[in-house]
């Protein structure tokens, strides 16, 4: 996913005083981090009778869907504390105002206020920049260490390197990387960093839809080739009405009106994550005009042979188990509206999937490509803390 800044002014305005606030995070081992420490929007993980205080904050760089909602879930979870965010060439009054209101996801908890220079959210002010340049934000005075890039500018290290000179100590992209920068999909391979890096990526909305289930089935029966198709949402980046791509052309046709065939990375990312399924596993998209939500299906050649049912019964367990609050499993007969505002990342269908013989099936997975994603890259920038202190103690 990415927020593009449609305008950026060639100016940076912050405040000349602020008021630091530090929070509290409660953090474990990062070896605590396992799949079933998660509990949809918020990780709490301890070890025994040992847990781990440190003083710490977080920013957002570009305010569009994906930084929004990020700001939200920073919000509603206890153990995080958003301190700073670079707005683009908004207006604090107008940062209010997309903030609180939300076609999807509905009218923000608390209060929403402003005034010169800070968006206030349940009483607490948080410093708001217009910085074309990120370096200018001043992010380690406003004690923002950790942030996320949400603009889909600033996604290889050296671009994001002006991040870090403003002062943050590490940079989460809400996006694939457009260089070799690590990537993480919670509930996959998070325990692959080490704090061995400054820039992570939290990969596309897509991937963390798929990764999930592509794991549970590969670690269980084997994955020995696979495509997938995501029925996918439209998004900020295509059109209303037909309009113009030179690059894509049916990218360039109206969202609101069509069934759009398209490309995606997202299969071929999960290798990133997985690197054992490289070669085996590509994919494509279909945009369709609904405004969020997505469902990938994944077709696959087994290794190992199995039943439908059994199939069922190992997800229904890691969803409930080692998995549980990334990997969702249902057996309700819903529809796409049903997953809005769902935490999870891939949310499995039970009764959507098929089978045409033992090795040979077709599974489905729901996921709220705006919501679930955000939540993650939430998830993520909390690991990646975690990590950071244990590191440093």
């Amino acid at each position: 996913r990415r927020d593009p800044i449609l305008s950026f002014e060639s100016y940076c305005t912050t405040p000349s005083t602020m008021k630091l606030t530090v929070a509290a995070i409660t953090l474990a081992t990062a070896s605590a981090f396992s799949g079933s420490a998660f509990s949809g929007k918020s990780m709490s993980v301890t070890r025994g009778e040992t847990s781990m205080k440190m003083a710490t904050g977080m920013g957002v760089n570009g305010f569009g869907r994906i930084g929004r909602l990020v700001t939200r879930i920073i919000m509603e979870d206890d153990d995080c504390e958003i301190n700073a965010i670079n707005a683009g060439s908004a207006t604090p009054d107008y940062m209010a105002y997309q903030y609180k209101y939300d076609t999807i996801h509905g009218i923000a908890k608390g209060t929403v206020e402003s005034e010169e220079g800070f968006l206030i959210l349940n009483g607490k002010k948080i410093a708001t920049s217009n910085c074309r340049d990120p370096s200018e934000v001043g992010w380690g005075e406003k004690n923002a260490e950790y942030v996320c890039e949400s603009t889909g500018i600033f996604l290889t290290q050296e671009k994001a390197q002006s991040i870090i000179d403003g002062g943050a100590k590490k940079v989460i992209y809400s996006a694939p990387a457009k260089d070799d920068s690590l990537t993480c999909v919670v509930g996959v391979n998070e325990d692959e960093y080490t704090g061995q890096t400054d820039y992570i990526s939290c990969a596309s909305c897509t991937t963390n839809g798929l990764a999930p289930m592509v794991k549970a089935i590969n670690d269980e029966f084997g994955i020995e080739e696979a495509l997938m198709t995501t029925v996918h949402a439209m998004t900020a980046t295509q059109a209303v009405v037909d309009s113009s791509s030179r690059k894509d052309w049916r990218g360039g046709r109206a969202a609101s009106g069509n069934i759009i065939p398209s490309s995606t990375g997202a299969a071929k990312a999960v290798t990133k994550v997985i690197p054992e399924l490289k070669g085996k596993l590509t994919g494509m998209a279909f945009r369709v005009p609904t405004i969020d939500v997505s469902v990938v299906d994944l077709t696959c050649k087994l290794g190992k042979e199995t039943t439908y049912e059994e199939i069922c019964a190992v997800i229904k367990a890691k969803s409930e188990g080692e998995m549980k609050g990334v990997l969702g499993y249902c057996d309700e007969p819903l529809v796409s509206t049903d997953f809005e505002s769902d935490s999870r990342s891939s949310i499995f269908d039970a009764g959507a999937g098929i089978m045409l013989n033992p090795s040979f099936v077709k599974l489905v997975a729901w996921y709220d490509n705006e919501w679930g994603y955000s939540t993650r890259v939430v998830d993520l920038m909390k690991h990646v803390a975690a990590v950071d202190a244990k590191v440093a103690a």
